[in-house]
């Protein structure tokens, strides 16, 4: 029983279908668009995605690794020198780290960080907070423009379709 991948260039996105027996000739509507025309894909048989703790090996694949490594080596030189009791001073951190890579933050983290930017104590706002920032993802990549989308590689919805 052959899965097959097809790609909608609309959504640029990469489906799996499932089939009960082989059929090469049959095209699938997308199941987020509905558009007719998908392309075929040719596909590999096995591709690992998770490593031994059962998360994704790159949770951003878009995020430049080598920009994240010059980031991070410049604000530990500056963490050396800061002051551990200063609020403000993780913030500004933070803030740095998020402008150097393109990261964006969640909605929760971005008032958690403006509350330090403020004094806040860190504790205080984990303890109120606490549940909102488990309860979403910290960082985000920036949005590119529509233009650049198809420069990128097609998402891939892990969902099995009937074909």
């Amino acid at each position: 029983m052959p899965i097959y991948e097809f790609y909608c260039k609309d959504c640029h996105t990469i489906f799996n279908f499932f089939s009960r027996s082989i059929n090469t000739e049959k095209q699938p509507l997308c199941p987020k668009c509905g558009k007719l025309k998908l392309d075929r894909q040719m596909s590999i048989f096995s591709m690992g995605t998770n490593n031994a703790e059962g998360e994704d090996e790159n949770p951003m694949p878009d995020l430049d690794e080598s920009k994240m490594e010059q980031a991070m080596n410049i604000l530990a030189k500056e963490a050396d020198h800061m002051d551990e009791n200063d609020p403000r001073q993780a913030a500004n951190l933070m803030r740095k780290l998020t402008d150097m890579t393109g990261l964006n933050l969640g909605a929760s983290m971005e008032e958690a960080l403006q509350r330090m930017e403020s004094g806040e104590d860190p504790e205080q706002i984990e303890a109120e907070m606490g549940d909102l920032l488990e309860g979403e993802e910290p960082f985000s990549l920036k949005e590119k423009s529509s233009k650049n989308l198809k420069s990128r590689p097609p998402q891939k919805d892990e969902k099995l379709y009937e074909l």
